[in-house]
């Protein structure tokens, strides 16, 4: 055989093997997508947005997607592949946030205007910092945790819905109960940063609730493609198997 030609069986040996020792092409994905979604959510909270007579972040519209996510993953891959993308969500935020702060210490061109406006939306307080990344981090453990408890409770994939909005419920509630008041206790009254962890709490739960449908069918769909890949190595194991003893 010519070096610069592809052996098939030692293509699709190292496909089942990769797959074999837990690559997901799905999975990688996923992670992707939930460190993107913390990213743009943690930008967006810049701005403050009026629905009817309450006030809430734009970040609130993107943020609940990496529960979801969060709970997609532990509901088909498990807790230990779900903590895993939570600290590499808060490893890529955390690398983003620094990489801006280089950024604004650079010094700029006469010719350029925007520092104010850049400091604005990516410029944070370090106190902002600390209880974003910790509510964060703590939030999501939480709501995978429970929801991974929940599921061996149970012992069957059934109630899904019900872990979903509780494991949410209990996550949302830490990630607020720790948020607000590192970033606001003692600037506003006691009052007003509890009325903050509530309604955002129950913003955050009754966005999981509205999408529920959607995320179960996610669910659904995962463990499907999850079966054709599993499927895919198992034959290709075989077909290798098929190959060596025809060989030998």
């Amino acid at each position: 055989m010519k070096q610069n030609e592809t052996n098939p069986t030692a293509a699709t040996e190292g496909c089942a093997t990769c797959t074999k020792q837990g690559f997901s092409p799905t999975f990688l994905i996923l992670s992707t997508l939930f460190s993107v979604c913390l990213i743009v959510a943690n930008l967006m909270e810049i701005k403050t947005v009026s629905i009817g007579p309450m006030t809430i972040t734009a970040g609130v519209i993107v943020f609940p997607v990496s529960y979801i996510i969060s709970d997609c993953i532990v509901e088909v891959y498990g807790f230990s592949r779900a903590r895993f993308v939570i600290w590499l969500g808060f490893a890529m935020n955390l690398l983003v946030t620094l990489l801006f702060q280089i950024g604004l210490w650079l010094p700029g061109d006469a010719e350029w205007h925007g520092q104010m406006a850049m400091e604005t939306v990516f410029g944070a307080v370090p106190r902002i910092l600390l209880a974003s990344f910790t509510a964060f981090l703590c939030g999501s453990m939480v709501n995978a945790y429970v929801m991974e408890k929940m599921k061996l409770a149970s012992g069957t994939e059934r109630g899904f819905s019900k872990r979903a909005i509780i494991s949410t419920i209990l996550g949302e509630g830490a990630d607020s109960a720790i948020f607000f008041p590192i970033a606001f206790g003692g600037v506003l009254p006691v009052d007003t940063v509890v009325t903050l962890i509530i309604t955002q709490t129950l913003l955050k739960t009754a966005y999981e609730i509205v999408i529920l449908p959607v995320t179960i069918r996610a669910v659904g769909a995962l463990r499907r493609v999850e079966a054709r890949q599993q499927w895919s190595v198992a034959d290709a194991e075989n077909k290798i198997s098929e190959k060596r003893t025809v060989e030998q």
